[in-house]
């Protein structure tokens, strides 16, 4: 099942709500009775104590309301991959980011991936989106961004938002302008008696390689569409292997249902 499109949340208000809520309230402040004030007369005779203290409560609140380190996106990626459905090939996003934050990527909670000129806009949170380590960098995102109808993706300009658990958010640009229909048919791979074979017209081919629990083990490039499963790295307890084929430069790729290597 994909991630399919969501009803766009409420913006994100740019400002510190607590500075505007403190705005709002500094009257009340600022008019505590005490015994520099003149009910009478109506003036207040602050003590040079009393108004060190206030300026310096004042610049602590300031400091600790408005500092929050707001999230960035460094980098992101949006490819476009064709699935197996029971009425023929259909399509996925594959959408990640790069995300920083000075305090962790714990402390981020939403993403959500918008293309403005269809009024789409898909939701993820920390609960429901793949975390991917590579090469000492974090991705977060999904392989499953679908339509509800699983109809074709819209091309263009998306817009991606990050939001951490304080409600700063970053945003960035993606331009993505994948073929209308697909440049090769949809490839296959056979395997039996431990030897595989591989129909595919795409340039590069990977196999995924799951245990017998369904969990990822590893990715292993695949040189020739034929050959010995035991010549490839492929972990020994691997029980079921899917075909990633891909077009680098047209950003898309097809991946196979698994086939079972024992």
């Amino acid at each position: 099942m994909g991630v399919t499109p969501c009803t766009p949340p409420v913006p994100l208000p740019e400002q510190c709500i607590w500075v505007r809520l403190f705005m709002r309230q500094r009257v009340l402040l600022f008019f505590i009775p005490h015994r520099g004030y003149n009910l009478f007369m109506g003036k207040i005779a602050y003590s040079p104590v009393r108004r060190l203290f206030l300026l310096g409560f004042l610049s602590l609140f300031f400091a600790l309301s408005c500092s929050r380190a707001e999230p960035n996106i460094a980098f992101g990626t949006l490819r476009l991959a064709y699935f197996q459905g029971p009425q023929g090939p259909e399509e996925r996003f594959s959408f990640f980011v790069i995300p920083e934050d000075e305090d962790g990527v714990e402390d981020l909670s939403d993403l959500y991936l918008y293309h403005d000129r269809e009024g789409l806009c898909w939701h993820l949170t920390s609960d429901d989106w793949m975390v991917v380590q590579n090469e000492d960098q974090t991705w977060v995102g999904s392989r499953s961004i679908a339509m509800i109808d699983e109809g074709r993706l819209p091309r263009g300009q998306f817009r991606a938002v990050l939001v951490d658990k304080g409600g700063e958010q970053a945003e960035r640009l993606f331009s993505f302008d994948a073929p209308e229909e697909a440049r090769h048919p949809f490839p296959f791979l056979y395997i039996e008696d431990g030897y595989y074979r591989i129909e595919s017209e795409y340039p590069e081919h990977y196999f995924i390689c799951y245990d017998g629990t369904g969990a990822f083990l590893k990715n292993v490039f695949v040189e020739y569409p034929v050959g010995d499963l035991s010549a490839l790295d492929i972990p020994q307890d691997t029980r079921a292997i899917a075909l990633w084929a891909e077009e680098s430069e047209y950003f898309t790729s097809a991946l196979t249902d698994v086939v079972a290597v024992r």
